[in-house]
């Protein structure tokens, strides 16, 4: 039984659901090396700022239980170098690679998001989410502050725009709803929980700016509550659900709740070549269930 595994996130085709997260996939070319990046609908590069960010001292990454912290601090090179370095390398890939915004202000934002277009990307995930910036602000927990990076780029930009979004907010779907009011065309359910860990030897905090994102599969009921939440209230949004996947149950799980496609992230630090695997696993649960399109699934548990 051959099974369709293509799918649409809102305006966009994807020959898969699998989408590699930001921050996991480097600007996509670095995964290229490594694995098959043919399993993917699309690959989202590591956020890129207005100006470089030299992001956290180390240490900057810890495990934590079945999770990963991290407090990176999005070091990056801005969007000006990493149009003349990264772009020309993209552009022999055989999947899309989506940039990811972040900045300050939405001024910011929508220059990385021009910057983005000039270099020819098709689609821009804009980052309100990151738990790890220096002065602790995140857009994603204010609706309004949201809406005005989104109205931003928007205004800046005519390829499809996305947002990412936290848990850590008091009503995400709140949030999403002005997103999409703003302009967003779907939305990113979600980035990393906060999180913190310490040393019991050092008796020092795991992380040098002591909290971060906490990621991995821990995360998933959470961001799986988000995109329920958020499908329920908005039917017919495209979402994009992220967080804590590891098997291609996962990936039907999420599709399930409502998401439109699925995003791997941590799982790609010990298994690089996970997409090809959990692909697999997608199409074979479909073929076991009778599936013959896995857009079929989306939605069917709201």
């Amino acid at each position: 039984m051959s099974i369709a595994t293509g799918t649409r996130l809102g305006s966009l085709t994807l020959a898969t659901p699998l989408v590699g997260a930001s921050g996991t996939v480097g600007s996509g070319w670095e995964l290229a090396r490594a694995a098959d990046v043919g399993a993917y609908g699309a690959l989202v590069a590591k956020s890129v700022a207005d100006e470089p960010w030299p992001g956290r001292p180390p240490p900057r990454l810890a495990p934590a239980g079945l999770g990963m912290l991290n407090g990176i601090g999005i070091q990056n090179p801005g969007i000006d170098e990493w149009g003349r370095l990264t772009a020309p390398r993209i552009e022999r890939l055989p999947v899309p690679v989506w940039g990811s915004a972040v900045a300050s202000t939405p001024d910011g934002y929508a220059r990385v998001a021009a910057g983005f277009a000039g270099a020819g990307i098709q689609a821009i995930e804009i980052n309100l989410s990151c738990p790890n910036l220096e002065d602790g602000r995140m857009f994603a927990l204010d609706p309004q502050a949201s809406a005005d990076v989104v109205v931003a780029v928007r205004s800046a930009v005519s390829v499809p725009i996305g947002a990412k979004l936290s848990p850590n907010a008091a009503d995400v779907t709140e949030v999403a709803l002005a997103c999409r009011g703003a302009g967003a065309d779907w939305v990113t359910l979600t980035n990393t929980a906060w999180g913190a860990g310490i040393d019991i030897e050092t008796r020092r905090p795991l992380l040098s700016g002591r909290v971060g994102g906490y990621s991995g599969p821990p995360l998933k009921p959470i961001a799986l509550r988000c995109v329920l939440e958020v499908a329920a209230a908005a039917p017919g949004f495209p979402i994009l659900g992220c967080g804590g996947v590891t098997r291609g149950a996962d990936v039907v799980e999420y599709l399930m709740a409502g998401a439109s496609a699925v995003a791997l992230g941590t799982i790609h630090f010990a298994e690089p070549r996970a997409g090809r695997r959990i692909l697999r696993e997608v199409e074979d649960w479909c073929r076991r269930h009778e599936v013959s399109s896995v857009t079929d699934l989306i939605g069917v548990a709201t």
